[in-house]
């Protein structure tokens, strides 16, 4: 599996985490700003670093090729028509609803009459900023798979995207094959009879890529930031956290997934009667697993819980029914002198499971996730009783997307480099690239002037705050080196062929690193997609090119509006390196306590501050924020603006201010911060981000930080006293 650690900007997936271009569809990874199989991540790292471990493969070599800036040659292998792209969310001043009053009500004020105006589509569960920009890379990415698709003798990236386009739009070869393709897999599964037979099918499963029950895969090692170990963490389960299977407000949704799973194994061929009996079964084996898991808030604020150094003989000890000598050879991986052995109670209970759980349990749990994983890639019955409970009962999606564009997430998640390839060719000019290394710059300077001067951090902690922000690796666009897909073969024949076959493929490549050095020039976020990380491990900051457009970034845009867009991100994700967790890594990436005791303690006061003016925020009546779930982010754009804000003025230091549409420079920095943060939620899709996502709703995005900054104040010439202004002990600084 591939594990891939960063701490992502938009929220976008249960985790705050966006799939690598390795993900599988039995790792349950979504696409962001919404997702696209909406099964839960099999988590690994979280600093809500998140980090998740998805199901992929091995080409021997790893290899990757050389990434130069698209030529005006490779240009003319694809055209793309703009007049066919959706428009971009850029600030407008006739948004603002000036019956409202900035220093009361600024979310209204800068984005309530844009949300009134602009309803939630029906194949989505959100609609901002994050959705529009998705919409128009998807509406590029389309034509792009269209033309791969349409090129005579194809080969490379462009029959990869050729084939998986031509074959998961082909639904009525996708409807006569049903569920055929599973037929091996499921035969496997009900010949099952005893442990030793479950543990052997587990090792089987893994080595083609397709482990669901705990998450396997490499990631830097916490003490040698340079080498990759293997992790092993938990997963398994079918709801997006464990509270889902013992919260009383929750009891509605495990009543539906119950259901859900009956009728998934119905659909596979399991009379009626029996399906509803074995879902039974299933929930009640998942129910005994999430005792043992921890919850995506204990996950998010306590990265510490990834790494537990131990042997592959004394794991053997803690799991006699699934020793972990065997598993390393079953995979092809050289038995490790060391691996993390993450939350090691989740392991044994696993291995507990499997002596004292009946057979036909396990194969009921076994069969269900084999076709519930799959059913995205198969007949409509399969995808629409999918969509009908992850999309629908759990996220309130009223229409299934359309099949192009569910195609286009399935070669996102499987292939996604591999299209970004295509993507950069057309939709990504170098005058982008020029632009967003000067901002970075001045971020960076900015950062440095902050960090130099604060009050409350004694010189030697200060000094090694300083080791690392001088050591930040910026990436922008897209890898300086491609991926090297050779070695993967699709086809014109099946859909979920083609997914199989990349899932195996990326798989084999991530086990691969185990015992090797990291490799620096890996991206974790293909350059299509609309987000930006932090990368703890690496120190790096990385920008896909799809967020460098508006209201993020434009070329041509003034400096108040793309310092409030992309430069709070830039600033966002460098104010990771020193988030709760992620201060918890040093200069060289290495897991280490950098602070004096005394400074630790400071910090942390000034953490429980912003714990609790996020727990103070009501997101739904009865409904709260969760300050302590959501903290790394909520540090994150505190810090995040204040460098932004500070280094647009000394951009524009000493130049007069033009009003724009009569509003000030500084107006225009914290309204378009605003316009990143419009979001409008399904009130399900509410629901699952408040107990899982690591980002707080996006309209407390737009006035949680700016709260704290007198230059707020200031600008929009607002009083003690009013919500927006949080002074004397109230008002938070941090970095």
């Amino acid at each position: 599996m591939t594990f891939d650690t960063r701490r992502a900007f938009g929220n976008p997936t249960m985790c705050g985490v966006a799939p690598a271009s390795g993900a599988t569809p039995f790792s349950r990874t979504p696409r962001p700003p919404e997702p696209a199989v909406n099964k839960p991540n099999v988590l690994l790292l979280s600093l809500a670093i998140a980090a998740v471990l998805t199901g992929c493969p091995k080409d021997e070599d790893a290899k990757q090729a050389a990434a130069p800036a698209p030529s005006d040659a490779a240009k003319a292998d694809y055209a793309l028509d703009e007049s066919k792209l959706p428009g971009v969310n850029r600030f407008m001043a006739a948004d603002l609803d000036t019956t409202k009053d900035a220093c009361t009500d600024f979310a209204g004020y800068a984005n309530g009459k844009w949300l009134a105006a602009n309803a939630i589509p029906g194949d989505r569960t959100s609609w901002g900023a994050f959705e529009m920009l998705d919409e128009r890379s998807t509406a590029i990415q389309r034509q792009l798979a269209e033309q791969a698709a349409a090129k005579p003798n194809a080969s490379g990236v462009d029959k990869i995207v050729g084939d998986f386009w031509a074959t998961g739009t082909d639904a009525a070869k996708i409807n006569a094959q049903g569920i055929e393709p599973l037929k091996g897999r499921l035969a496997e599964i009900d010949a099952l009879t005893d442990g030793a037979g479950i543990a052997e099918y587990l090792r089987k499963a893994y080595a083609r890529g397709e482990g669901g029950l705990f998450g396997f895969g490499p990631e830097a090692d916490f003490k040698n930031s340079s080498m990759n170990i293997a992790y092993a963490a938990q997963g398994g389960l079918g709801l997006p956290d464990k509270g889902y299977y013992f919260d009383a407000d929750k009891k509605d949704k495990l009543a539906a997934y119950e259901k859900h799973v009956a009728k998934v194994l119905e659909l596979s061929g399991v009379p009626a009667a029996d399906a509803a009996k074995q879902a039974k079964d299933v929930v009640a084996f998942e129910t005994r697993l999430a005792k043992v898991s921890k919850s995506s808030e204990e996950l998010s604020r306590d990265v510490s819980l990834y790494y537990n150094p131990i042997s592959p003989a004394e794991a053997d000890k803690l799991t006699p029914n699934f020793p972990w000598t065997k598993f390393f050879e079953s995979q092809g991986v050289a038995v490790p002198q060391m691996f993390s052995l993450a939350i090691p109670e989740f392991h044994k209970e696993v291995s507990r499971m499997i002596a004292d759980t009946p057979a036909e349990v396990w194969k009921a749990y076994l069969r269900f996730h084999t076709v519930d994983s799959a059913s995205p890639y198969l007949a409509d019955a399969f995808a629409e009783e999918h969509f009908n409970f992850y999309n629908k009962t759990m996220r309130g999606q009223k229409e299934m997307k359309e099949r192009g564009k569910r195609v286009l997430d399935t070669i996102e998640s499987q292939v996604g480099e591999a299209m970004g390839q295509l993507y950069v060719k057309v939709a990504f000019p170098p005058e982008s690239k020029e632009r967003m290394e000067k901002l970075v710059q001045n971020l960076r300077e900015a950062l440095k002037t902050r960090l130099e001067n604060l009050a409350w951090m004694s010189e030697d902690t200060k000094k090694k705050a300083m080791e690392k922000w001088a050591s930040f690796t910026p990436k922008i666009g897209y890898p300086d080196k491609w991926r090297d897909w050779s070695g993967l073969a699709t086809s014109r024949d099946s859909y979920i062929g083609n997914v199989l076959a990349a899932n195996e493929f990326n798989y084999k490549w991530q086990l691969s690193k185990i015992g090797k050095p990291v490799d620096k020039t890996e991206w974790a976020m293909p350059p299509q997609m609309v987000n930006a990380y932090y990368n703890p491990l690496q120190n790096e900051i990385v920008f896909p090119a799809a967020i460098l457009q508006p209201p993020f970034f434009d070329p041509k845009a003034d400096d108040p509006l793309n310092y409030g867009g992309i430069g709070a991100v830039i600033g966002h994700e460098m104010i990771h390196g020193y988030d709760d967790q992620g201060s918890r890594f040093g200069p060289t990436g290495n897991f280490e306590m950098w602070w004096t005791p005394q400074d630790a303690k400071a910090f942390q006061g000034l953490t429980e501050k912003l714990i609790a003016q996020f727990n103070e925020y009501e997101a739904k009546p009865g409904k709260k924020v969760n300050g302590k779930l959501t903290l790394g982010e909520n540090i994150a754009d505190l810090g995040g603006l204040a460098v932004a804000y500070d280094a647009m003025k000394r951009a524009t230091d000493g130049q007069p201010d033009p009003k724009i549409d009569g509003l000030t420079r500084d107006q225009r920095f914290f309204l378009n911060w605003a316009t990143v943060w419009r979001r409008n939620f399904t009130p399900e899709e509410l629901d699952v981000r408040l107990q899982t996502d690591p980002h707080a709703p996006a309209n407390f995005r737009a006035i949680g930080a700016p709260s704290n900054l007198p230059q707020f104040a200031a600008a929009f010439s607002c009083k003690p006293g009013q919500p927006m202004v949080r002074d004397g002990d109230k008002r938070i600084v941090i970095w």
